[in-house]
């Protein structure tokens, strides 16, 4: 709860997955990956009920198992390829029937995230901030990418005016990361998503930023991790 309202957060986890299959249940360390998620929500000072969102009873089971709430299991609609977060979100905030205040969306591929992460960024919500979105530096900068023709052609790849300049004097550009999303109910349902007026961001270092998506990610998050815990 703050500022005497309360806060749902729902960790979304759904049994499908064809990049990396079963991503959210990968043993991380000693324990499924979204058990870091669950983990890092419980911690919080802010949070007033934690649920997963998931279509799988073996999710379902493991998530009970570390503490966190299964009041439903996602119908199949909300949980193909093509379903958005928004429904999935909206589902979970129908099934309370307007008891919460706000919701904060924690994905489980982001086990870097930490409870400082979470908390840190509820606490910029106010009365003209209405919502929080995670977001990290650019790891390159957009203005020395571009498509590619046909014929690979690098003519105009870069702008004149950005050729010469050296990597560390160009602006810094900032990407969403996936890690944390923060928002007013009324707000989500007026902009039907997070972004909006009264959105800020919150920025989060890149290493704490990883999505898993791939082997290669998975392998970049077990690295960090041996680093800070061996």
């Amino acid at each position: 709860m703050i500022n005497n309202k309360k806060i749902l957060a729902v960790i979304t986890a759904r049994a499908g997955s064809k990049r990396l299959p079963n991503k959210n249940i990968l043993d991380l360390f000693g324990k499924p990956l979204i058990a870091w998620s669950i983990d890092a929500a419980k911690e919080s000072k802010y949070l007033d009920k934690i649920i997963v969102s998931t279509d799988s009873d073996i999710i379902k089971d493991i998530s009970i198992n570390q503490g966190a709430e299964i009041p439903f299991l996602r119908p199949k609609t909300l949980a193909s390829d093509t379903a958005d977060s928004i429904s999935v979100l909206k589902h979970a905030i129908e099934f309370y029937d307007k008891e919460f205040e706000y919701i904060v969306l924690l994905q489980p591929t982001s086990p870097l995230r930490t409870v400082d992460d979470i908390d840190k960024a509820i606490e910029l919500l106010d009365a003209n901030t209405k919502a929080i979105v995670s977001v990290c530096k650019t790891e390159h900068s957009p203005l020395w990418s571009n498509t590619l023709p046909s014929d690979y052609s690098m003519k105009n790849f870069i702008k004149k005016e950005m050729r010469n300049i050296r990597s560390q004097d160009l602006p810094p550009y900032y990407r969403l990361n996936g890690a944390l999303y923060i928002a007013n109910i009324n707000y989500l349902y007026k902009n039907n998503g997070f972004l909006g007026e009264q959105t800020k961001a919150y920025i989060m270092s890149i290493e704490n930023s990883i999505d898993i998506d791939t082997e290669l990610d998975f392998l970049m998050v077990e690295t960090i991790l041996k680093r800070k815990i061996v």
